[in-house]
């Protein structure tokens, strides 16, 4: 599985080859996915330049907006939003920019210390780790979930991590990115009238 994980990566790499080299800045939306370019792909291969530039070009949204484009202004979207971080952002990246992205939006942002959600990609399909995950996501998350004023945007960026919540409470989570969006609609349509 490891040679397969390294034959995957190495093609990563070929393919983003030429922006690698340019020094483009990679922004990926999935956390685990980022840091698979910050992290394992870096202990699997110490000595790649390639994967210690893509290690260093490699941004979650959040990071890119808040530290590379600093002309850019978000619009407005005054709402209540319930954050949670997935494991992989929390530990690699941090929260503090999506948590300062959101607040210039005008969000009012509550980051409960909910930990992991519990699903951590395909163990809590799992049938014998179900139980666990369920615990785990009972701890914080999703009692914080239902307890949500109605309205609050319930913002995840990890795909599990959203998961989870809707199999847990029947609420849809969304991602950061859905969230800018929503606020661009609303000032398209505010604009126009």
């Amino acid at each position: 599985m490891l040679e397969r994980a390294k034959n995957n990566l190495s093609q990563i790499l070929n393919a983003l080859g030429p922006q690698i080299d340019a020094g483009l800045p990679i922004v990926v939306l999935e956390p685990s996915c980022a840091s698979v370019f910050r992290d394992e792909l870096h202990n699997l291969f110490p000595s790649n330049e390639r994967a210690t530039k893509l290690r260093s070009q490699t941004f979650l949204l959040s990071e890119f907006l808040q530290n590379y484009a600093p002309d850019y202004r978000p619009p407005k979207l005054s709402t209540k939003v319930l954050l949670h971080g997935h494991c992989h952002q929390k530990a690699l990246m941090k929260m503090n920019h999506e948590e300062a992205l959101l607040r210039s939006l005008g969000a009012e942002v509550q980051s409960p210390d909910s930990g992991c959600c519990g699903m951590a990609g395909p163990f809590g399909f799992q049938k014998d780790k179900f139980e666990v995950s369920q615990a785990v996501a009972e701890r914080v998350l999703l009692p914080a979930v239902r307890n949500a004023a109605q309205g609050t945007l319930i913002v995840a960026d990890g795909f599990s991590c959203r998961e989870q919540v809707l199999q847990g409470t029947g609420k849809p989570a969304i991602h950061l990115a859905e969230v800018l969006k929503m606020a661009l609609r609303r000032k398209d349509s505010s604009e126009a009238k």
